[in-house]
């Protein structure tokens, strides 16, 4: 009966961690700029948080991995990267729920972004 109990409490924490962590992925920067923070938020909220870049910048090229513990739920996320020299760009309605690892570009001036 111990065995039964203590398989069925390590499930039920094994499902709470995923969920916790369903926001995870890895970014890939094709954006042009070196990326000096990197935020999300629920849709249209504004509530940008904390900076969930891992490393201190993120050059043209380079990847990391975004680890990211928020309450809310959502379908879809905004993302906004700040660059070195202070601009922000914006990523509206981002599936991070559905995909490992995202890449961010800036085409023809506009953010475009690309799953895997």
């Amino acid at each position: 009966m111990k065995k039964i109990v203590v398989a069925l409490f390590l499930g039920i924490m094994s499902a709470g961690l995923a969920v916790a962590g369903v926001q995870d992925f890895t970014v890939l920067n094709k954006t042009g700029v070196k990326i000096a923070s990197l935020y999300i938020s629920p849709p249209s909220t504004g509530n940008w948080g904390k900076d969930v870049l891992s490393v201190d910048t993120l050059p043209v090229g380079d990847e990391c991995d975004i680890l990211v513990s928020r309450n809310e739920n959502a379908e879809a996320w905004d993302l906004m990267i700040v660059a070195q020299d202070g601009t922000s760009v914006k990523w509206p309605s981002l599936r991070l729920n559905d995909f490992s690892r995202i890449t961010l570009a800036v085409e023809k001036g506009k953010p475009v972004a690309y799953y895997e």
